[in-house]
């Protein structure tokens, strides 16, 4: 699909307040917007799981761990799943073993035409608040990754979150596959223009965030790179680089004399 088709069919596609208050049964919207599927039975069985989202006991802790599973399009052993978790179509989600998704967490991967929509690797840690929004996007989280506090990672209108293994997020960091809309039409609004393709944001292996880090649309990380507490990374960070700043640069190599005292970040 070239840039321009995309560009043309997001409108359309991502205007979730349509899609919910549009044509149909409440049910039928319910269906398609929250569970993912017009199944009867999986949506009972949506039903059923959700009932246990809001308690904080361990009866609800073993509940979640017991059931939850077999919401996913695939769960490995050893998942622990907080309260107060939304999800919106968990069929599209595939969480390897030992994944921990905290308390407040959200979970949307809503794009009807993948079917690995979110993808998560062996022993990630997602902290209280994780947003993870992928409604006509993809996100993938590499083995052993750690997201901080209320932080979000968006990937919308095609353009794709990669993030290695190894990846250390910080609290309340922003990562935004997409987000840019096109701006050149003065006629009509710009909300109705469609979002920019640029490609998505790719994280190596053994990356740093620091805390508020903010990494924009058509950004590479290479492996080993850090940026700084508060960085906007607006362009490509190499390898071992570290980057402070808004917009981020390049202050020090990792593995150099100057790197002293660069562990405040």
């Amino acid at each position: 699909m070239s840039q321009g088709q995309k560009n043309s069919d997001q409108p359309s596609q991502l205007k979730t307040h349509a899609q919910v208050t549009g044509g149909g049964s409440a049910l039928r919207r319910y269906q398609d917007q929250i569970v993912g599927s017009r199944s009867f039975w999986r949506l009972l069985y949506f039903e059923f799981c959700m009932l246990f989202t809001h308690w904080h006991n361990a009866a609800a802790l073993f509940a979640r761990k017991l059931f939850w599973p077999r919401l996913f399009g695939s769960c490995g052993s050893g998942v622990l799943f907080g309260s107060n978790v939304v999800l919106r179509h968990p069929g599209r989600i595939h969480l390897g073993e030992r994944v921990v998704i905290s308390e407040g967490c959200i979970l949307d991967a809503r794009h009807p035409g993948q079917d690995k929509v979110i993808v998560i690797g062996d022993d990630v840690n997602l902290a209280n608040g994780v947003i993870l929004s992928a409604k006509q996007g993809s996100i993938e989280i590499g083995a052993r990754c750690g997201l901080g506090l209320n932080s979000a990672i968006h990937s919308v209108a095609g353009n794709p979150v990669s993030i290695g293994k190894d990846v250390v997020i910080g609290p309340m960091c922003y990562l935004a596959g997409g987000g840019n809309y096109n701006i050149e039409r003065l006629d009509v609004p710009m909300s109705t223009q469609g979002i920019k393709y640029e490609g998505g944001i790719s994280i190596a292996d053994d990356v740093w965030l620091g805390a508020q880090v903010t990494v924009l649309d058509g950004v590479s990380l290479a492996s080993g790179s850090v940026a700084a507490a508060g960085a906007v990374v607006s362009k490509d960070v190499p390898a071992l680089a570290i980057v402070a700043g808004v917009p981020a640069q390049v202050v020090k190599m990792r593995g150099s004399q100057e790197e002293q005292g660069a562990g405040d970040t």
